[in-house]
């Protein structure tokens, strides 16, 4: 058996492709840098993240005043030739390019731009070496990926079952047909994958006999807003579909706080169709089962450069942050004043359980920095040392409150978050005395700012989520600087069960 999501935490609108025995995945990365995180597996079940496709600026531009969720939107990865493609869309600037490497490592080249709209865009070669590009809406046309020309189209081939925002489409040749998968329905609760064939690219498609194929709407099934789907043909020739779901929690509404994961579901064959079932939390494995050493917990910054699970807001300049300045730390200089703007210094990772521990230590110096759990600008909560005090400060749409406030001793100290989840209490049941009535068990989870072993605060974590900050990411986990510089000796993040 395995567990879902395969890929935890913020990583959505995945796209695999497989090379021999080897399988490769891609994730958006919207407004972050670097962009499009790459994990390699010998299973689909057993992931390790191996780089990011785009970790140069010139590669990806992104602007300074850039808003939560713009940037880099739904890659498609495939492998042609010798050669592996990516095509995705920078929706701040540029639309839709292609960068291509020899290694899934990289290095992967500059960008080649596409004069195509929409979001979206796959890549496929037709049986005479022709390349097709699918994108939103959906339409396909016939592109030259090396010139970034477009031969022929685009065309408008099908517009789905009727559900809003048609779009990821991917196109696959199976057995003389040419199958296009989409999803519809928006890329919340409402989400869904429908399926069409043609004998030719260019359609007509006619759509499949059940359609949507998958969808959890309506449902209470503990994975919902499924879809932005993958198909993929394993080694032994059985199919594989890899999607993006959520894991709600808490009191209805639910809230979903980790962000749209990467799910992994099989498929069958049944008379030319794809059938999947519901996605499940456990699923039989696949025939092939090769398990990964797990990540070290914590990063010491021993190493000559950052781990690629490591990503910054829009940039990262090369005078924010330093590995050999104070070697064995992480310096951090500011860039920006506030969090509540962009353009400051943060490095983070993305949360990926519900239940987990960040803790880091940090030498503030005479600086401004500390630990945050964000969302976006506008939705975060910081755990800051500054002057010989420690703070912490929430962040929530316009409001900005310091809830708790102590002096601290000059010097290293070691910052802590905890997150955890709470049963969740029927209306009827009254809350304990020392709760206000309403409030206990309502929210997602609870989160615990501790400074050298003491807790200072503990606040409700459903206000950063998407439900309430809106948009595509999910939390990330980070260190900053607001003012001056600051050291990071160490990070260490693991969830509750290897605490």
């Amino acid at each position: 058996m395995f567990d879902n999501p395969v890929v935890a935490g913020f990583h959505p609108d995945p796209s695999v492709c497989r090379v021999g025995e080897d399988y490769y995945l891609v994730c958006s990365s919207f407004e972050y840098f670097p962009g499009v995180p790459i994990f390699h597996s010998r299973d689909l079940v057993h992931w390790r993240q191996i780089g990011n496709v785009l970790d140069r600026p010139a590669q990806l531009r992104l602007p300074p005043d850039l808003p939560a969720s713009g940037g880099v939107y739904a890659p498609t990865l495939r492998h042609h030739d010798g050669l592996f493609y990516l095509i995705t869309t920078n929706v701040s600037g540029g639309g839709n390019f292609i960068v291509t490497a020899e290694r899934p490592e990289g290095p992967w080249s500059d960008p080649v731009w596409i004069d195509l709209p929409g979001i979206d865009p796959d890549l496929t070669w037709d049986e005479d070496g022709a390349c097709w590009c699918a994108f939103s809406g959906t339409q396909v046309a016939r592109v030259d990926p090396a010139e970034g020309k477009v031969l022929e189209g685009p065309y408008q081939v099908w517009s789905g079952t009727g559900g809003k925002y048609p779009e990821a489409p991917h196109l696959y040749r199976v057995d003389g047909w040419w199958y296009l998968l989409m999803s519809e329905g928006g890329t919340e609760r409402g989400h869904a994958v429908s399926i069409a064939r043609a004998r030719s690219p260019r359609g007509p498609f006619e759509p499949g006999p059940v359609n949507p194929i998958l969808t959890h709407r309506g449902t209470d099934r503990p994975v919902q807003s499924t879809g932005h789907a993958d198909l993929v043909r394993a080694a032994d020739g059985t199919w594989w579909m890899v999607l993006l779901g959520t894991r709600p929690r808490g009191y209805t509404p639910e809230y979903q706080v980790l962000g749209r994961e990467t799910f992994l579901t099989p498929v069958r064959w049944e008379d030319g169709w794809p059938v999947v079932g519901p996605v499940e939390e456990r699923h039989p494995a696949p025939a092939a089962w090769h398990p990964l050493p797990p990540e070290p917990p914590r990063d010491d910054f021993d190493d000559p450069s950052l781990r690629p699970c490591w990503i910054s807001p829009r940039s990262r300049p090369d005078g924010s942050w330093s590995l050999t300045e104070r070697p064995g730390w992480l310096t951090l200089h500011a860039t920006g004043p506030t969090l509540d703007r962009p353009g400051h210094t943060f490095v983070g990772r993305r949360q990926q359980h519900h239940d987990c521990r960040a803790t880091a230590r940090l030498d503030p110096g005479s600086g401004t920095a500390g630990l945050s759990v964000r969302m976006d600008e506008a939705h975060h909560y910081d755990l800051e040392v500054h002057g010989g005090l420690v703070r912490v400060v929430a962040r929530i749409g316009p409001l900005r409150q310091c809830l708790a406030e102590r002096p601290v001793p000059a010097g290293p100290l070691t910052l802590a978050l905890d997150f955890r989840t709470r049963d969740i209490l029927p209306p009827s049941v009254v809350s304990p005395a020392d709760e206000p009535v309403g409030v206990s068990g309502r929210g997602p989870d609870t989160i615990a700012f501790s400074v050298d072993g003491a807790l200072l605060a503990e606040l409700d974590g459903r206000y950063l989520s998407t439900e309430v900050a809106t948009g595509f990411t999910g939390r990330v986990i980070g260190m900053y600087a607001t003012e001056g510089s600051a050291g990071f000796d160490w990070f260490d993040y693991r969830p509750a069960d290897l605490s």
